[in-house]
């Protein structure tokens, strides 16, 4: 009788889909929300919660199995740093996966996994600010400069 294997394969050799979890992981903990298809953000929460579970522990030995697999100096740091002080007290359920609308492209079900004591943290984040429209005057970096100086002494 065949039995039903857990894990996704994503359309992935074993390789790359190590590869792409282990990328995926690393992104979320140092960002702490990405967005991704749905497939391979349910497989990163697999991936995730062990990697945090593991953390919890923080010993040397802890930080050195999981630096296998994330391989990434900042977000190991970071893991052990802030992430691990924040949901020390939790049991579980450290990520959150939020479905959003399919991509325009191939219409992809697409996902957003977060930490989820750092949701509000990643909402709140300062967007950057884009130039005021109003200042810029069409043509060269040139005649934008002598516009902005126009309007400067013109007040």
């Amino acid at each position: 009788m065949r039995k039903v294997k857990s894990a996704r394969k994503l359309g992935r050799t074993a390789s790359h889909r190590k590869a792409t979890l282990a990328s995926l992981s690393t992104q979320l903990l140092l960002h702490k929300r990405i967005e991704t298809t749905e497939a391979k953000a349910k497989e990163t929460r697999k991936h995730v919660e062990k990697i945090i579970t593991k953390a919890k522990d923080g010993t040397v030995h802890a930080q050195r199995v999981i630096f296998r697999t994330i391989r990434d100096k900042a977000a190991v740091r970071e893991l052990f740093e802030n992430i691990v002080g924040r949901v020390g007290d939790r049991s579980g359920g450290y990520t959150r996966v939020v479905k959003l609308a399919p991509r325009y492209g191939d219409a992809a079900k697409m996902a957003v996994i977060e930490l989820v004591d750092f949701a509000e943290a990643a909402i709140e984040a300062p967007k950057t600010s884009k130039p005021d429209r109003a200042k810029r005057v069409r043509g060269s970096k040139k005649k934008a400069d002598e516009g902005e100086k126009a309007a400067e002494s013109g007040n």
